[in-house]
């Protein structure tokens, strides 16, 4: 492992949480405006996941949980 490759939370798909509700985690959890958010849920319906966040592995760590807490599916993997 490089420690100059940053980290990446992943958030996947599931058949549980309705699509507004994963915009809504974004925006709070993240900060991002609505297009940026609506844009990142829409990747995780249809792709079946999207790359959230990046940074070190103890933030994406930190955002993993918090994404958990909100019932999402979140992994991290460092990024290639």
């Amino acid at each position: 492992m490089r420690p100059d490759v940053p980290w990446v939370t992943i958030v996947w798909n599931d058949p549980i949480n309705l699509m507004s509700y994963v915009t809504y985690v974004f925006q709070t959890v993240f900060g991002y405006p609505r297009a940026k958010a609506e844009k990142l849920m829409l990747d995780v319906h249809y792709k079946g996941k999207a790359v959230v966040a990046s940074g070190t592995r103890e933030e994406m760590e930190r955002d993993a949980q918090i994404l958990h807490s909100y019932g999402l599916w979140a992994t991290i993997q460092q990024d290639r």
